[in-house]
């Protein structure tokens, strides 16, 4: 997963540069110029989160400050160029922009990773504990719903429906890797085999998993993998457990790793 800081600013200072080596370009025009400035680290940002979606409102930042700050340049040279003072209004809309620019980017990386741990110390307390101030997302509009709300509940009554006592170990913890183990019996005490686990990772309110990790036969009963979290933040891991293609047990669980 692409990391939304280093795409923003390193695309704002990619059009910066492209900018300044148009300027030799003779003969470019300076709406060509802003143009290609803008553009292109805009298209190399799509090439690099194919397959990696972020998000429309994270793409959708990333096309308003490329294309804002071309279009700042763009009228910077005009003005420049026709020798005349720029006006006191188009440079505070200017400034505006700019101090948007750095707010969002400030307000996504505490969405993803929270603020940094000595700030959230000392505005948020923690009575000396850690502190996780990043946004863990909104529960879907799905028939899932429930299942993130009431996990505990929702996965008793699957266990007493289907007969199996399911032990999920090594999903807590801070670590980046997880090594998980899920262990099934059934209501006599025998292990349950031939089960396909597989273990996918969600972020909080988004319906496509990042990615899904399949939870090999271990031992008779036994299954287990790792699991490696890809980025800081809150995350949701749904077990699925299905037996000769019907799933028979969903289970999810909130994860966080500063």
């Amino acid at each position: 997963m692409t990391n939304t800081l280093i795409t923003l600013f390193g695309g704002l200072a990619a059009v910066l540069v492209l900018y300044a080596i148009g300027g030799f370009v003779r003969n470019l025009p300076p709406i060509l110029r802003a143009v290609l400035a803008g553009g292109i680290p805009l298209i190399a940002y799509f090439i690099l989160i194919v397959g990696h979606w972020p998000g429309l409102d994270v793409v959708a930042i990333h096309i308003s400050v490329f294309f804002a700050t071309a279009l700042v340049l763009l009228v910077l040279s005009v003005f420049r160029r026709r020798g005349e003072r720029l006006h006191w209004a188009p440079r505070l809309l200017m400034l505006f922009f700019v101090g948007l620019a750095v707010l969002m980017g400030g307000f996504l990386y505490i969405a993803n990773n929270g603020l940094p741990e000595p700030i959230g110390q000392w505005w948020l307390g923690g009575n000396k504990g850690p502190v996780y101030s990043g946004f863990s997302g909104v529960v879907p509009h799905t028939q899932q719903a429930a299942t993130a709300i009431s996990s505990e509940l929702s996965r008793t009554h699957r266990e007493a429906a289907l007969g199996w006592n399911v032990d999920i170990s090594g999903l807590d913890g801070n670590a980046s890797a997880r090594r998980v183990r899920v262990r099934i019996r059934n209501h006599t005490g025998l292990p349950v085999d031939h089960v396909d686990a597989e273990l996918s990772l969600h972020r909080p309110g988004a319906a496509q998993a990042v990615l899904t990790v399949p939870l090999p036969e271990l031992d008779a009963g036994e299954y287990g993998g790792v699991l490696r979290l890809p980025a800081s933040g809150r995350w949701l891991a749904e077990l699925r457990l299905s037996r000769e293609g019907a799933l028979h047990y969903q289970h999810t669980q909130e994860l966080v790793m500063p």
